[in-house]
This record gives C-alpha cells, sequence and structure tokens, in this order.
C-alpha cells in the first residue's frame, strides 16, 4: 500500500465543496508514518540543515523528528502570542482572513541553512510566512519539505527559488 492510500478523504469538510485529505489515518499506522519520515530525511541527507522550522500544529509532527534524524535543531513558528520570549512576526493570507506566526528572535542564526517542513502545501500561506521569518533572521532557506502537496492550487508557483519537496501530490 501506498502512502497516499493512508491518507482518508473527508468530503464537504470543513464546508460543502472541499475534499479534506486527512492525514490522520496515516499517522495512526506506524510503518506508513515510519515511511513518510524517512522518506522526507533521505531527500535531505547528507545536505547542511542547521535548523528545521515547522509550524504549529500538523508541521510540528513532522519537523521534530525530521530535526532528529538531519542532526539539525527544531524551530517551532507559533501562532501569536504563545512563544515566551521577544519574538519576531509575519501575516499570511488565509481564504477567510490573515493569521500571524512568530518565532523567537534568537532561534535562528545568520547563515544557519533551514529546511521548512509543514504536512500540507494548499495555498502556500503558511509556508510562505515561514520563509518570511527565516528571512528576517538572517538563515538561508534549503528547502521545503511536505507530506502532501494540492497541486492544483499553484503554490508551487509562488515558490520557485526554492526547492521543495512533497511525497504525495494530488
Amino acid at each position: 500500500m501506498t502512502l497516499a492510500e493512508k491518507i482518508r478523504d473527508v468530503p464537504d469538510f470543513p464546508q460543502p465543496g472541499i475534499l479534506f485529505k486527512d492525514i490522520t489515518t496515516l499517522l495512526k499506522d506506524a510503518a506508513a508514518f515510519r515511511s513518510a519520515i524517512d522518506s522526507l530525511a533521505s531527500r535531505f541527507e547528507g545536505e547542511r540543515i542547521d535548523k528545521v522550522v515547522a509550524a504549529e500544529s500538523r508541521g510540528f509532527i513532522f519537523g521534530a523528528p525530521l530535526a532528529y534524524l538531519l542532526n539539525a535543531g527544531f524551530v517551532p513558528a507559533r501562532k501569536l502570542g504563545k512563544l515566551p520570549a521577544d519574538t519576531v512576526k509575519a501575516t499570511y493570507t488565509l481564504e477567510y482572513g490573515t493569521n500571524d506566526v512568530e518565532m523567537h528572535v534568537d532561534a535562528i542564526s545568520p547563515g544557519d541553512r533551514v529546511l521548512i517542513v509543514d504536512d500540507l502545501l494548499a495555498t502556500g500561506g503558511t509556508v510562505g510566512a515561514a520563509i518570511e521569518l527565516v528571512d528576517k533572521l538572517g538563515g538561508e532557506v534549503a528547502g521545503l519539505a511536505f507530506l502532501v502537496e494540492l497541486k492544483f492550487l499553484n503554490a508551487r508557483a509562488k515558490y520557485k527559488k526554492h526547492r521543495i519537496e512533497a511525497l504525495i501530490t494530488y
């Protein structure tokens, strides 16, 4: 069975006409989850990755084990007001408004090579905000890694200068 076959389709969620790709069915399968993490890590094996940045909350599921396997630090990009020390903020657009993510100002050092990880590349708003935060702190984006990419939304076109790795595409 492929990784894509482990993802459940949920029609009309969160609203009518949307076919939601539910990754929880992949996550609960130990072999599938291990395969996904190992496959993403293998795409960056042997490269210098100093930090892995992941967006709250599903990005954390993939970012932390990837940081471990790549011998890199893990940096959470959190929702506004969740981090206790000085932060830098980026705002991104959602289909129904805007949202903010923050990172500690000391999370990335100038010159750090950073892998940005999330569960899904859809419209690209979240990853764009993460790129902005890394840039503000002087890091270099080494790549973008996703479990799933929704190609029909064409977010990849926004990030042509970045290497993008996705395990599953729809």
